[in-house]
C-alpha cells in the first residue's frame, strides 16, 4: 500500500489526479522529479511505498528530485539536508517540505493536485499588455533563470495571438533581429535575456540599434533586489552596462507604476528612435498587482513629427538650388521613409539621386535618375556627378568617412536631428526639418526658379560604361573560386524585385555595393557599427516584419548575404530558423578567409597573418540543421543553385566557392 494512500483517501472532491510514473519505472530506493500540471515533485520509492514530496529544498531550493537516498533519508543534492523520503520531514528539526497524496493504481502511480488556482495579474503581466497595447508583435529571447516571470507573462500572450516569439541560441541574435526589424519598419520590436552574461550578450545589436537610429526595446532579467549590489550570482550593474547604449532605461520595482514605465520606455524608443531598456529584478516580475492597475496605451502620448523646417533655412536652401545647373541629392538611411516626395523633388531639377551605403536600393538602379552608392563600396557613376556637381543636396545622411561626401562643394543638409546638421564640417544651408515635409516644400516653391540642367542623357552613359566594366570583371576568373562580380550578377538576376536584403560586413558587402544592382528591394546592413555576423540574425527580424499584414512588407521575400567570418559569427541560428519555418534564403561567399582583413593588411604594407579559416561544408551543415544545403563551385551553376534556393520552401542557404581577391 502507498504511503500516502490514507491522505489520499480523505481528499477533497476536487483534487485532480495526474499520472506520475508507469507502474516499474521508478525502483526501490530510488528517486526522480516528475512535472505534472506545472508542478514539479520529487517521487520517491522507498521501503515498497511511494511518495510525492515538494521538489524545492527550502533552504537553497535545491531540487530533491536530483537528489539520492542515503542511509534511509533523502539528501538534498546541493547543500546535503536530509529529508524522511515518505513524510518529507527533516529529522531534528521543525522544517520539511510538503507532500501530495500518492495512489498506486495498476496502470501506474498517480499524485493527487488540488485544483488550480485561478492566475492572479502579476506586474510583468500588466507591463507586457502594454508593451502590445502600443504595438509590440516580436520578442527574440533567451528565457532563463532570472527572467522566468517575465517569460511567462511573454507565453500569455503568445497563446492569445498578441505576440510571437522567438528563442534564439544566442541573445546577440535577439538584438540585431530587433534592431534590423526597428531599421525596416520603423516601430520597435523587443528582446529578452537573463541577467548577467545574457544582458551582456544583448549589447552588440542594441549598440547596432543605437548608432543606426533604430528603435529597440530590451528586457533584462535581475538578481533579486535584497542581493543586488554584494555581487550574487550573475550580477552586473545592468544601468552602468547599457548607460551608453539606451537612451532610456529603468529598473523596474515593487513600487513602480509599472505599465508607466513601458509606455514611457516606448514613447522613448519611437521619438528618440533608439533603444530603451527595461531592468527586471527576479521577484519583482511576479508580484500581484492591485486590480486598478491597468495596463497602458499609446493613446494622447505620442505627437505628430511632420515638423517642417524654419521658413528662413527653407529660403536659404532654394535661394541655392535656384542657382545651381548641376545639383546632387545625396540620400542617407535616415530618408527612407520618404523617398516618393525626394524622386519627386529629383525629377524636378532633372539631377542624379546617389546614395549612400547604408540607404542602397531607396532608389533603383534603373530610375533615369539613379546612381548607386557613393563612397568605398560605391558606383563610378556616384562619384563622377558628386566631382562633377555645383550644389550637393543631401537628406538624412551623416556624413561619415566612409561615405565620402566631399566638404569642398556648396551643401544644402536636411536632417530631423539638429545634432546631426553641421556635425563633421561646417554646411552652406543646414536645414532642421523632417524630411518628406522638406522635401515636398522644396519642390512646391521649385518651378519658378529652377535652372538646372538635365542630367539624364549622362547618368545612362555613365551607366553604359559601369555595366561593361562589371561584363568584363565577371568573365574574370583565375582557378580560386568564383568571383565576386558574377556572384552578384547573378543574385541581381535571380533576387526578386521586391525582396528583403540583409547584408553582413567584409568584402562581400564591398562588391554588394558596387555589383549588385537593385530594383525595389529594401537593404538592411549594420551601418556605421559595421559588425559582423548581422546579416542571417537581421533577416529573422525582416522575416517577422514579411507575417504581418502591413502590406509594405507582408510575403515579400528575404535573402541574407554574407561572408564565411560572418556567417561563422551566428549559424547557430539557421537552426532557429528551421525551428521557426522561416523562409530565408542566406547566400554565403566562402573563400575561407577574412578577406577584408588580408586587404587591409597588404594595403598597410604588413604581413597577411590569422585571416585565414578553418571552415566546414556549409552547404552539409544547412542541411544537418535541417535547411536547403547547395554548393557552388562553377558560375555557371549560380542561376540554378539560386533559383532552387529561392523557390524553396524554408530556410536554405547557397554556398558559392569565391576567390578571395576578385572582389
Amino acid at each position: 500500500m502507498a504511503a500516502n494512500d490514507k491522505k489520499s483517501s480523505q481528499a477533497s472532491e476536487n483534487r485532480i489526479w495526474e499520472k506520475a510514473l508507469e507502474p516499474e519505472e521508478l525502483g526501490e530506493g530510488r528517486v526522480q522529479a516528475v512535472t505534472c500540471r506545472n508542478q514539479t515533485v520529487c517521487m520517491t520509492h522507498f521501503e515498497g511505498q511511494y511518495a510525492a514530496l515538494d521538489n524545492e529544498c527550502p533552504h537553497q531550493g535545491g531540487p530533491l528530485g536530483e537528489g539520492s537516498i542515503e542511509e534511509g533519508l533523502l539528501r538534498c543534492p546541493w547543500h546535503g539536508w536530509d529529508f524522511d523520503p515518505l513524510t518529507g520531514k527533516a529529522p531534528g528539526f521543525d522544517d520539511g517540505v510538503a507532500t501530495y497524496p500518492v495512489e498506486v493504481r495498476d496502470d501506474g502511480i498517480y499524485v493527487g493536485f488540488d485544483e488550480t488556482e485561478a492566475h492572479s495579474t502579476t506586474v510583468s503581466d500588466v507591463m507586457v499588455e502594454t508593451m502590445v497595447n502600443w504595438g509590440i508583435r516580436h520578442v527574440w529571447g533567451m528565457v532563463g533563470h532570472s527572467n522566468l516571470g517575465l517569460a511567462d507573462a511573454v507565453r500569455r500572450q503568445t497563446e492569445t495571438g498578441q505576440l510571437n516569439y522567438y528563442g534564439i541560441r544566442h541573445e546577440g541574435a535577439a538584438s540585431f533581429a530587433a534592431s534590423a526589424y526597428g531599421k525596416l519598419t520603423g516601430r520597435p520590436a523587443a528582446c529578452l535575456s537573463i541577467a548577467g552574461p545574457g544582458a551582456t550578450n544583448l549589447l552588440t545589436g542594441l549598440w547596432d540599434a543605437h548608432v543606426d537610429r533604430s528603435p529597440v526595446l530590451a528586457l533584462t532579467g535581475q538578481v533579486d533586489t535584497q542581493v543586488l549590489g554584494p555581487g550574487a550570482f550573475q550580477e552586473v550593474d545592468l544601468s552602468a552596462a547599457f548607460g551608453k547604449v539606451a537612451q532610456w532605461s529603468q529598473s523596474v520595482l515593487p513600487t513602480s507604476k509599472h505599465a508607466e514605465l513601458v509606455n514611457l520606455a516606448l514613447k522613448s524608443a519611437i521619438l528618440n528612435r533608439g533603444v530603451s531598456h527595461l531592468i527586471f529584478p527576479d521577484e519583482v516580475q511576479t508580484l500581484e498587482v492591485p486590480e486598478a492597475e491597468e495596463a497602458g496605451t499609446p493613446e494622447g502620448r505620442v505627437t505628430e513629427r511632420e515638423i517642417a523646417p524654419p521658413a528662413d533655412s527653407l529660403d536659404r536652401a532654394l535661394e541655392r538650388l535656384g542657382g545651381s545647373k548641376r545639383p546632387v541629392i545625396i540620400v542617407g538611411h535616415g530618408a527612407g521613409s520618404q523617398m516618393e516626395s525626394i524622386v519627386a523633388l529629383a525629377e524636378q531639377l532633372s539631377c542624379p539621386v546617389i546614395t549612400t551605403f547604408k540607404a542602397k536600393g531607396l532608389i533603383s538602379d534603373h530610375h533615369p535618375l539613379g546612381c548607386g552608392v557613393l563612397g568605398r563600396s560605391g558606383t563610378p557613376i556616384a562619384s563622377h556627378f558628386m566631382n562633377e556637381a555645383d550644389c550637393l543636396l543631401v537628406f538624412g545622411a551623416s556624413f561619415s568617412n566612409h561615405t565620402g561626401i566631399t566638404p569642398k562643394k556648396p551643401t544644402i543638409q536636411v536632417d530631423f536631428d539638429p545634432m546631426a546638421l553641421g556635425k563633421f564640417h561646417k554646411i552652406e544651408v543646414p536645414v532642421w526639418g523632417e524630411i518628406g515635409v522638406t522635401a515636398r516644400a522644396l519642390g512646391e516653391a521649385l518651378p519658378d526658379i529652377v535652372h538646372a540642367e538635365d542630367q539624364r542623357d549622362e547618368i545612362a552613359e555613365r551607366w553604359e560604361i559601369w555595366r561593361e566594366e562589371k561584363s568584363r570583371r565577371i568573365g574574370e576568373e583565375r582557378g580560386r573560386g568564383i568571383s565576386a562580380a558574377a556572384a552578384f550578377a547573378a543574385l541581381t538576376r535571380q533576387v526578386p524585385v521586391d525582396a528583403i536584403l540583409a547584408v553582413d560586413v567584409g568584402n562581400n558587402t564591398y562588391s554588394f555595393g558596387r555589383y549588385f544592382e537593385c530594383g525595389r528591394q529594401a537593404v538592411l546592413m549594420s551601418g556605421y557599427l559595421g559588425s559582423i555576423g548581422f546579416a542571417l540574425p537581421a533577416a529573422m527580424g525582416a522575416w517577422a516584419a514579411t507575417q504581418e499584414e502591413d502590406p509594405l512588407f507582408r510575403g515579400r521575400p528575404v535573402v541574407s548575404v554574407s561572408g564565411d567570418g560572418g556567417f561563422g559569427q551566428y549559424m547557430g541560428e539557421l537552426t532557429t530558423a528551421v525551428k521557426y519555418g522561416m523562409n530565408i534564403t542566406h547566400v554565403l561567399l566562402n573563400n575561407s578567409e577574412l578577406g577584408k582583413i588580408s586587404k587591409e593588411q597588404r594595403a598597410g604594407s604588413w604581413d597577411v597573418w590569422q585571416t585565414d579559416l578553418h571552415n566546414p561544408n556549409f552547404a552539409g551543415y544547412a542541411e544537418l540543421c535541417g535547411a536547403l544545403g547547395i554548393r557552388v563551385n562553377e558560375s555557371t551553376d549560380l542561376d540554378d543553385a539560386l533559383g532552387r534556393a529561392l523557390a524553396h520552401d524554408g530556410p536554405a542557404l547557397v554556398e558559392i566557392m569565391s576567390d578571395p581577391e576578385l572582389i
